[in-house]
């Protein structure tokens, strides 16, 4: 835990649920409706340094966030993503999972989902020359 990483000092009313090991929130810069995230409360950068219970315990909150969007938002499909490193953009060095509902229509072709981090790689379907 430090002083200055914005997830290990998370205000106690943005917290909308959590186990011994985890808390899940609302994103505070929401791409969708329900946008969350999923954080262990142990500071650690990556999810390859996570133990066995708190991989569950994160499993566990992300089966919570989902089930508070379909109540909540009722989106169309989720995307689910963990940047983990520098180069692959995260930004903030505490693990974080990231749930992003979907919805119909808020992307003009959303096939590919997280591959477009690669744009020029991520349309593997159609005929590229």
């Amino acid at each position: 835990m430090t002083d200055t990483c914005p997830f290990c000092s998370i205000q106690a009313q943005r917290i909308a649920g959590g186990n011994e090991h985890a808390v899940w929130i609302r994103d505070g810069f929401p791409v969708s409706p329900g946008h969350s995230l999923v954080i262990p409360k142990r500071h650690v950068g990556s999810f390859f340094e996570v133990s066995s219970e708190e991989r569950i315990a994160l499993l566990e909150l992300l089966d919570q966030a989902k089930l508070a969007a379909d109540m909540e938002f009722h989106p169309a499909g989720f995307n689910i993503g963990i940047n983990d490193g520098a180069d692959a953009g995260q930004t903030v060095p505490h693990l974080h999972i990231h749930l992003i509902p979907r919805y119909k229509g808020d992307s003009p072709d959303p096939r590919g989902g997280v591959r477009w981090v690669i744009p020029d790689k991520a349309d593997y379907w159609s005929k590229r020359g």
